[in-house]
């Protein structure tokens, strides 16, 4: 397994984040945008990148989204404010890594997807919402409040969700606006509720942030791997 760091840039910031590939492969395959949880790019997503690339032979980039590490909760709040608020930025992040993966030598560009997790879950679903060419998307403990500025009958890939059912980020309420949205927009999509996972459940060290909120779930961890794996094999081979 081969990795190196790749800088893409928006609007004059420059996000470097790691792109790993499977050098024994030869021809194009597809290429996956992995994005990382609110807490910034760390281990975590570039572990799920490499696992991607493990387990499938595709091309990963885990991307950096923010352009540093939040050093607290504080600055973590004012990254997703700031995003959130800012949907053009978002989307342009979002757009530059995107184009950046497709644009590597060993990746089909017409067989491209993107994975989030937690807050890169929402980014996730923004970026298929503006029309990007992405095959599947999977959002794992995603917030389904995003920035209302996209179309959700844009979406052109499949779309699948993996939340916890007592994630107390994603209420009833949530879930049935974000279900009907789907629904309205004619989105080929599904949602997996682990009835005892909350937030983070993919994350080994979500118990450590000392907040009943958070947990890691191995079940649902391995469970919901799982039904990525059925998915990405359905449209990306």
């Amino acid at each position: 397994m081969q990795s190196q760091d790749l800088t893409v840039v928006h609007d004059g910031t420059a996000l470097t984040g790691r792109l790993i590939w499977d050098e024994t492969r030869t021809g194009r395959r597809p290429g996956v945008l992995v994005i990382h949880e609110a807490t910034g790019l760390g281990e975590h997503a570039i572990e799920r990148a490499e696992r991607i690339v493990r387990e499938f032979g595709y091309v990963a980039y885990a991307m950096d989204e923010f352009g540093e590490t939040p050093a607290d909760m504080d600055a973590i709040l004012g990254w997703i404010g700031k995003l959130l608020g800012d949907p053009a930025e978002l989307h342009g992040r979002l757009a530059a890594a995107l184009r950046g993966l497709a644009e590597q030598p060993m990746v089909d560009p017409d067989r491209l997807a993107a994975v989030g997790h937690c807050f890169g879950g929402t980014s996730a679903i923004e970026l298929a919402g503006t029309g990007a060419d992405l095959k599947a998307v999977v959002g794992f403990h995603a917030g389904l409040q995003g920035t209302g500025s996209t179309d959700a009958g844009a979406i052109r890939g499949k779309l699948l969700i993996c939340n916890g059912a007592q994630d107390p980020f994603v209420t009833p309420e949530i879930l049935q606006a974000f279900s009907n949205e789907m629904i309205a927009g004619g989105v080929d999509w599904q949602m997996n509720l682990y009835g005892r996972a909350r937030h983070s459940f993919t994350n080994r060290d979500a118990d450590a942030l000392g907040s009943e909120a958070y947990g890691y779930d191995a079940d649902a961890d391995r469970r919901s791997w799982e039904a990525m794996r059925a998915l990405f094999l359905d449209v990306l081979g």
